[in-house]
């Protein structure tokens, strides 16, 4: 499954994998050095193998903590605390997450720990959004020229007059348009383009 998601997308997998991943010295490169355990279980290296076969990080051992924000479940008795649960992020994206732990106060009605990831992602604009941000530049320093500085205000005024017929109940977007497209034209038709 894991598969057929495309390589451009952010890959994260949480959940309790009931892996206790050590901190064994050939798992670093996927685990780090912050690991609660000192040796990993079954579940713990089948964990490992699975981020290193999908070129994943197990980004809950990344991070510096005290233990108790480390273990993310105990015992009924309170005495074995346990990293179990993780958070696991594709190899590429791994400097986006910011911070991993787990927080013992929230009342989530388990006797597992709240694990919190902070993310920062990233948005990038193809060429097509870029191109439809693009706006019109105009050559202001034509307004310093007192021929064109009195065409455009005269423009201006006119369009502007018109605009004082709008009903008070018109839509606020239509009516920001109309300045827009009134300032443009007026623009347009005194200014030349940059």
């Amino acid at each position: 499954m894991f598969d057929h998601f495309p390589k451009y997308h952010m890959k994260m997998l949480l959940g309790d994998f009931n892996a206790k991943v050590g901190r064994e010295n050939i798992f670093k490169p996927t685990i780090g050095q912050e690991s609660l355990h000192q040796d990993s279980n079954d579940n713990g290296v089948r964990l490992v193998n699975f981020a290193t076969s999908q070129n994943l990080v197990v980004n809950s051992k990344m991070f510096p903590h005290r233990n108790i924000h480390k273990y993310t479940w105990t015992s009924a008795d309170g005495k074995t605390h346990n990293q179990i649960d993780h958070v696991l992020i594709d190899r590429r994206w791994h400097s986006s997450v910011l911070d991993v732990r787990s927080f013992r106060g929230a009342d989530c009605d388990t006797d597992h720990y709240l694990v919190i990831a902070k993310v920062r992602e990233r948005f990038t604009l193809g060429k097509q959004a870029a191109q439809r941000f693009d706006r019109q530049r105009f050559n202001l320093r034509k307004l310093n020229e007192l021929e064109i500085r009195e065409k455009y205000q005269i423009e201006i005024t006119n369009r502007f007059a018109a605009l004082g017929n709008l009903k008070d109940d018109e839509d606020v977007d239509r009516t920001w348009e109309n300045i827009k497209e009134n300032i443009q034209t007026s623009a347009k038709g005194s200014m030349d383009l940059d």
